[in-house]
């Protein structure tokens, strides 16, 4: 009889996150997720004490690879124009392929759910203060700064249900770097 790899929390969190990416929050189901881990609920109940505790520990993941990490990663970056170019090719899927577009359209529908909302409110407020910042930096005055921040954010809320309901008609591959100097070109005119 073959050894089953014996599975983590982390296991169990990134196959729901991928779930949610799928079909949100009710394709967090635990019957489902243990047939694609090639497991059995028993194993989810080792590590969670319920749906909600997965969902949870999902959320938490998704928010720090798609916010605390991508800012991470583009703190990296010491010129904010520069900066702020990345951040934008990032969160539009330029050379790095993140799930949290996906996790985020899916999550639009089930906004007011108790375990959802307060996550999303979280994110939405921690990235408009980080783009407000940014153009800040790049020297507008704190509500320009934060009128830009708004645009930006829904530019890739935008994008993102562009890329998501009509594919052909979002900017990817090699259009996708001169869609985002463009972005950024008229996000920081004066």
């Amino acid at each position: 009889m073959p050894v089953r790899k014996q599975l983590t929390a982390g296991d169990w969190t990134s196959a729901a996150l991928a779930a949610l990416a799928r079909g949100g929050i009710a394709a967090v189901a635990v019957e489902p997720i243990a047939a694609s881990l090639g497991t059995t609920k028993g194993s989810f109940y080792w590590h969670f004490s319920s749906r909600d505790a997965l969902l949870e520990a999902a959320l938490r993941l998704w928010e720090r690879t798609e916010t605390d990490d991508v800012i991470a990663l583009v703190e990296t970056e010491p010129d904010m124009r520069r900066r702020l170019r990345m951040l934008l090719a990032v969160a539009l899927g330029a050379g790095i392929e993140l799930p949290g577009a996906r996790v985020e359209l899916a999550l639009q529908s089930s906004a007011d759910h108790p375990l959802v909302a307060p996550v999303l409110a979280r994110i939405t407020t921690r990235r408009l203060d980080y783009l407000a910042a940014m153009f800040a930096e790049l020297g507008f005055p704190p509500d320009e700064a934060r009128q830009r921040s708004l645009l930006a954010y829904t530019a890739y809320l935008g994008h993102a249900q562009l890329a998501h309901a009509t594919p052909g008609a979002a900017p990817s591959g090699v259009a996708l770097p001169a869609y985002v100097d463009s972005v950024i070109a008229t996000l920081t005119a004066r």
